[in-house]
């Protein structure tokens, strides 16, 4: 990403390389994003996530972290492996217990980098990983397509218990459904690896509304995973809902708008070549200007409440729902300070009320992904046979 006010680049700096490689492999049939964040961060070390939130039966702390980015090349950098390590434990310190990876993401290799992370501290923390795209076991080579076969799951989930130096994995999801796999036959497999003690909960990824139903009919889902922020609202037309009346946790991924919502995009703002937002019509010269008014009221909230923009979006998501748990990631440790601040800001009844229509009057324009990568979320499975 370039842009004309250079000086305002060190918070969310690697964002537009990082923008890139985050949904690139969703155009090669891979992974979803989950960003670090833009603003300014308190580095404050008395800063603890103390709060608990239930996913289903699931408990876990109220703001997550995201692990996607910490093994990834940028275009501008390559994170230090033993500074990963070191945010990690970092947020453990501070309280924050859910730590989000998936065999995507590296491939491979941010499983090795939690599982390294974590080890020292295993008991006291709840991980969780993803299933679903066709990747070749051993040399994590990325392959057209989905692949949620219940042979393949088998041979998916034992190496990523040796990637995570664990012997269970809390959370499981499903990243995408399979459209040649009921979801049935995936509940039945992971109902095997439950019984086998590898696998504790189960959840899905920006799955269709009736998969969710039948896959929780088939073996209750403990959590959701999808995109969800002031600037892709689109979960609160039908999945917030099944998920309250179903008792399933929702966990928001690019709960900061891939860097919009912090102020680290403006209207001069063009990203560079390969940064999937680029091609996103929401951030194009026609839409951006418009879509600005997040970040104006972002700001507001920020002065009125003595918070970041990051914290304001963040405890926004928090407020909308109390079995809400945002995922933020980062690879830079004031970041990852600034997004634990955010549980401690509340929102009053009227404030909230205030702020959601405040909200509400903004009209996003654009489309949130490119066709080819929308296409691979509200898929339905396949009937079972």
């Amino acid at each position: 990403m370039t842009n004309e006010d250079t000086t305002t680049i060190g918070r969310r700096g690697f964002l537009g390389a990082a923008g890139s490689l985050a949904v690139a492999p969703l155009l090669a049939s891979a992974s979803s994003p989950a960003f670090a964040q833009a603003g300014t961060a308190d580095s404050s070390a008395s800063v603890q996530s103390s709060d608990r939130r239930k996913l289903g039966t699931l408990e876990v702390s109220s703001v997550g972290l995201g692990v996607q980015n910490m093994g990834r090349t940028y275009q501008t950098t390559i994170p230090s492996r033993l500074e990963m390590i070191n945010i990690i434990r970092a947020a453990h310190e501070r309280g924050v217990t859910f730590f989000d990876t998936a065999e995507a993401y590296g491939p491979h290799e941010c499983e090795r980098i939690l599982g390294e992370a974590i080890e020292p501290f295993r008991d006291t923390v709840v991980i969780t990983s993803k299933f679903g795209w066709n990747i070749d076991l051993q040399t994590g080579e990325r392959r057209p397509g989905l692949n949620s076969r219940p042979d393949h799951i088998q041979l998916v989930v034992d190496g990523m218990l040796k990637r995570l130096r664990t012997d269970r994995i809390d959370l499981l999801y499903q990243h995408r459904v399979d459209p040649n796999v009921p979801i049935e036959d995936v509940a039945d497999v992971v109902k095997d690896l439950m019984d086998q003690g590898k696998v504790l909960h189960w959840g899905l990824s920006e799955m269709g509304i009736n998969t969710l139903r039948r896959a929780h009919a088939a073996l209750p889902v403990s959590a959701v995973q999808s995109e969800y922020s002031m600037l892709w609202r689109g979960p609160e037309d039908k999945v917030l809902s099944v998920c309250e009346e179903l008792g399933i946790g929702f966990v928001p991924w690019s709960p900061l708008g891939v860097g919009f919502l912090t102020g680290a995009i403006d209207a001069r703002t063009r990203f560079a070549q390969g940064d999937i937002r680029g091609i996103e019509s929401r951030f194009s010269p026609e839409n951006l200007p418009a879509n600005l008014a997040l970040v104006t009221l972002l700001n507001n909230w920020a002065d009125r409440k003595q918070a970041t923009r990051a914290q304001i979006a963040l405890a926004w998501l928090l407020a909308q729902k109390p079995w809400i748990v945002p995922i933020p990631g980062t690879t830079q440790m004031p970041h990852l300070l600034e997004n634990i601040g955010a549980t401690s800001i509340s929102f009053s009844a009227e404030e909230t009320t205030e702020l959601n229509a405040a909200v509400s009057a903004i009209k996003v324009r654009g489309q949130r992904l490119p066709d080819a990568v929308l296409a691979y979320s509200a898929v339905e499975a396949p009937e079972k046979k």
